[in-house]
């Protein structure tokens, strides 16, 4: 039987998934406070097990600002998991990105404001690198695995992160365009940030669900319009995550180990209650 987990954060519906085995509700604390949702898990048929979270809590009641990102990262590493796919609404940028596709982003650029992107501060400053913010070897994977169920797919390109809720303005939207990116979202910073300081494999898998509002040929994206797309896009999601579990990476999650450089505080200057509140994550370095 297979050890592996993989995290998937996105809508509640993604668990809706035909064939899962043994299925669970994980209620988990943490020092940060409450994930947005208790944690769905399920086996597929290799025995990997798949954790589910709600990211913007059953039923959708959080901003993407006010999404607890440090708790459900947390939570994350509390039950074991090593590798994180965050399903995503986005907006395309581009004309080739029609919407109802699927778009497998390799960078990020980070436009959030007062979100807390760190797990660390409170007497410990460590510095992760980033300069690649997704896991390319779980990246290849979901890439590999959208084709084959498929779905219209553009792998690499950038995602933009925007604060929202209101979605952009038109000069914002031939802004962002200006920037060469590929989609737009509103969620996916700070996770890949958090997942990384976790020494958790990230990746993401967005889906297209409209043009933003730079395409004027089309109407300004709606709040309705990008639920009805994602409800048809997330049919296609579910076999697409079904697929990466079913051929999980065999290797080991390359970003094991990755903490115990990052830290440069002194360690005999770190405060005792901060090392507590960080001990799932540094204790092994201290």
């Amino acid at each position: 039987m297979s050890n592996l987990k993989l995290g998937v954060i996105g809508g509640s519906g993604l668990y809706e998934m035909e064939g899962l085995k043994k299925v669970e509700k994980h209620t988990v604390a943490t020092p940060f406070g409450e994930p947005s949702s208790d944690y769905i898990s399920g086996e597929v048929e290799n025995g990997v097990r798949i954790y589910f979270l709600a990211r913007h809590g059953i039923g959708h009641r959080y901003l993407p600002g006010e999404i607890n990102y440090r708790a459900n990262i947390y939570g994350f590493k509390k039950l074991g998991v090593e590798w994180i796919l965050s399903v995503s609404a986005v907006g395309s940028m581009k004309e080739e990105i029609q919407p109802g596709s699927m778009v497998i982003p390799d960078q990020f650029i980070d436009l959030t404001k007062g979100r807390t992107s760190t797990f660390f501060g409170n007497g410990i400053v460590a510095h992760v690198p980033f300069g690649d913010p997704v896991c390319k070897v779980l990246w290849k994977k979901v890439a590999e695995c959208s084709s084959q169920a498929g779905a219209k797919t553009h792998v690499g390109g950038t995602y933009v992160c925007m604060e929202g809720p209101q979605f952009s303005s038109r000069a914002e939207s031939f802004f962002y365009r200006s920037l060469k990116v590929s989609v737009i979202g509103m969620t996916n910073l700070p996770e890949a940030k958090l997942a990384r300081e976790a020494e958790i494999s990230y990746a993401t898998l967005a889906l297209a669900t409209d043009y933003d509002c730079w395409h004027q040929t089309e109407e300004a994206v709606q709040a309705d319009t990008v639920v009805e797309v994602m409800k048809k896009n997330v049919v296609t999601a579910r076999k697409i995550v079904q697929e990466v579990a079913l051929h999980m990476p065999t290797e080991l999650c390359p970003w094991r180990g990755m903490l115990k450089n990052a830290i440069v505080t002194d360690h005999k200057v770190i405060p005792p209650a901060t090392k507590e509140r960080l001990e799932l994550l540094i204790g092994k370095y201290l």
